[in-house]
């Protein structure tokens, strides 16, 4: 159950934390990984730890939201791995050089960046193998997204939520557009990762932490299995929906 021997995943935004397990999870389900990251070395580190478990990895560093790019990187993975690439998982979020401030204090120059990404990373990513997807007549996309894309917070980041609370509008329209194709497309939202306490003070991290019904922040690894039944064949009549992976600290 849940083997992916033969098939190819992409896994954008794989060069470190939630990303770099998933990649890995899937790989160890028999998935030929293609790491993506904005960084080189960061995706080389992660696929030759794959490879150092005996598992199939390549590296593919490039910007999803250049659309042009992603196409020649995607189609020159596919041609080192042998067929096309018939998972996805649009991680890539985060921008770099991200500014978490109030919406009053941003400016237009400063909305595009976490929107590209999370909207324009997902559709160029999702263009360049989706036409391989239904023409074989089976194929899987999931979308990390988020709880802030339908919740409205007060932590200052309205410009990333807004890309999410778009991305999430697209997939479920790819989800009833491809079903008919063997082609489904699912939503992940979740919650906050360990990787929270490298970025925050432990008081704040403590604070967020009792607001979790399970008591802790997120694991990877455990992102990584929900990615793999999200992926399996087990999983073909399950599509256009957002499921929560949020520990319970949202509820809808």
């Amino acid at each position: 159950m849940f083997d992916l021997q033969g098939h190819r995943a992409l896994i954008t935004g794989a060069g470190q934390n939630v990303g770099a397990a998933m990649a890995t999870v899937l790989a160890r389900q028999g998935a030929s990984v293609i790491v993506n990251d904005l960084h080189p070395e960061r995706a080389e580190a992660v696929a030759d730890a794959i490879r150092a478990e005996g598992h199939s990895a390549i590296a593919s560093a490039w910007d999803v939201t250049d659309f042009d790019s992603t196409i020649d990187h995607v189609r020159a993975a596919e041609a080192e791995l042998g067929g096309h690439v018939d998972i996805l998982v649009n991680n890539a979020g985060v921008a770099e050089g991200r500014w978490n401030l109030p919406f009053r204090e941003l400016t237009p120059d400063l909305w595009r960046l976490p929107i590209d990404l999370n909207i324009y990373g997902s559709l160029n990513c999702t263009k360049a193998v989706i036409d391989g997807m239904c023409d074989t007549g089976w194929g899987r996309v999931i979308q990390i997204s988020s709880g802030s894309a339908r919740t409205g917070q007060n932590i200052n980041v309205s410009m990333y939520a807004t890309g999410k609370s778009g991305v999430e509008g697209f997939i479920r329209h790819l989800a009833a557009e491809t079903g008919q194709y063997g082609v489904t497309a699912n939503i992940l939202a979740l919650g906050q990762q360990s990787n929270l306490a490298e970025m925050m003070p432990p008081e704040i991290v403590d604070r967020i932490v009792a607001t979790i019904p399970i008591g802790r922040l997120g694991d990877a690894e455990e992102v990584g299995a929900a990615c793999v039944y999200l992926a399996s064949d087990q999983a073909g009549g399950l599509t256009g929906q957002t499921i929560d992976f949020n520990g319970g600290s949202q509820t809808r």
